[in-house]
């Protein structure tokens, strides 16, 4: 994941956010109206250069040229089929980002890490190069003294852009940003990702924040994020260690065996790895993995989880926990489990499938929070239930609607 630059330099007026009404909300939907035959859709990434939206922007292009199959892309099972979901051909890539590297030369160093195949990067470099023309300056760089009125007019204008250049039914906007920290109750400006996220608004997107950062859920942006009339859909993508646990608390519990202690440590490098290192990170992450938890149980069991960088590992990370339990008559017993894998290899497909579900939403009138696609998160937008299973059936169930309004 891409980091982002701190928000040095700025000035404002104490206390003012600064953020757009309806009123001025101006949308895409004159690109809506001319391309609504097409359907081809746009995928805004924030942090576009970062390892999970060039693995998304190369898989897609692999996928849909027959390269690889769609493992790992639910939206691709038969369960989906005939939803009226945007084809994978369709879709145009695009983004925000502080870093100026090239997606091609992003991605020969993740094919060099082993993230992405062998050829792959030479193989969709058509691709890659197309959506890397897409990528617009984020920001706020330090130095930068706009307003946060004025950067979130400049990002919008620039998703507004790009939907009229390619004549767009619809843009979703996804945060694959680094995380931020929370922002203080002091703070008298938004954090750069509810600036996104207020671009998004204003310029009729759909929405997803796959990172743990404020995004939508800034006081500020209340009122405008219920009088959108836009579909969004959580916040903290679940993609290894949590959502093992959100496979293994429901099973304590139907089985009615005590979880005394849940603990855990995550060994991780890349931009991730970086900035996470930065203890307010990583509190605002682990509040998602402990979220899980106190969901099913009721309350949080005791224990932490502990995050270190390691920078020697890359994009690759190692997950441990450690469930300490009570059996039948006080017997105490012991859960560990590891898991290892590579972040962006898991997350880029269900990045791609909120994409396609999004736009599906928008098509079909749909607004507002969709708590159908908590499956995908771990602190979803509406819903409660944190079992992986029951949010796998209700995603199912969330198709069957998308397919009735095809």
């Amino acid at each position: 994941m891409t980091a982002h630059a701190d928000r040095e330099g700025r000035t404002d007026a104490p206390g003012r956010t600064d953020t757009p009404s309806p009123s001025e909300a101006s949308g895409l939907a004159g690109s809506a109206d001319r391309a609504e035959a097409a359907g081809r859709t746009g995928v805004w990434f924030i942090g576009a250069r970062g390892s999970v939206a060039t693995t998304a922007t190369a898989g897609c292009a692999a996928i849909a040229a027959g390269l690889h199959p769609p493992t790992g892309m639910v939206t691709e099972t038969p369960s989906f089929a005939d939803a009226g979901l945007p084809a994978l051909t369709d879709l145009v890539f695009g983004g925000h980002d502080t870093l100026d590297c090239p997606l091609s030369k992003r991605a020969e160093a993740l094919a060099d890490g082993g993230v992405l195949p062998h050829g792959l990067p030479s193989a969709v470099r058509a691709e890659l190069d197309a959506a890397d023309a897409e990528i617009r300056p984020g920001g706020p760089l330090p130095g930068d003294t706009r307003s946060d009125r004025e950067l979130i007019a400049a990002f919008a204008a620039d998703l507004t852009d790009f939907a009229h250049r390619h004549d767009l039914a619809r843009v979703v906007v996804v945060n694959v940003a680094s995380t931020e920290p929370a922002p203080g109750p002091d703070d008298t400006r938004l954090p750069a990702s509810s600036l996104y996220a207020a671009a998004a608004l204003r310029a009729g997107c759909a929405y997803a924040n796959f990172t743990p950062s404020t995004g939508l859920r800034a006081p500020a942006l209340t009122d405008t994020v219920a009088s959108s009339g836009l579909p969004h859909a959580g916040r903290d993508g679940k993609t290894g260690q949590t959502l093992l646990r959100s496979v293994l608390a429901p099973m304590f519990l139907q089985r009615a065996l005590a979880v005394r202690a849940w603990s855990g440590s995550n060994l991780l490098g890349g931009g991730d790895g970086a900035a996470l290192a930065d203890p307010a990170a990583a509190a605002a992450k682990n509040a998602g993995k402990e979220r899980v938890l106190a969901d099913t149980f009721g309350t949080a069991p005791e224990g932490e989880v502990h995050i270190d960088d390691v920078p020697a590992m890359g994009d690759w990370k190692t997950a441990w926990d450690h469930i300490a339990f009570d059996g039948f008559l006080g017997s105490r017993m012991i859960l560990q489990t590891i898991w290892q894998g590579c972040d962006s290899a898991l997350a880029a497909p269900l990045v791609l499938d909120l994409a396609r579900l999004l736009a599906r939403a928008h098509e079909a009138g749909i607004s507002g929070p969709l708590p159908e696609l908590g499956f995908y998160f771990k602190d979803p937008d509406g819903g409660t239930s944190a079992a992986l299973a029951e949010q796998y059936t209700t995603l199912l169930s969330f198709a069957e609607r998308l397919r009735a309004q095809a």
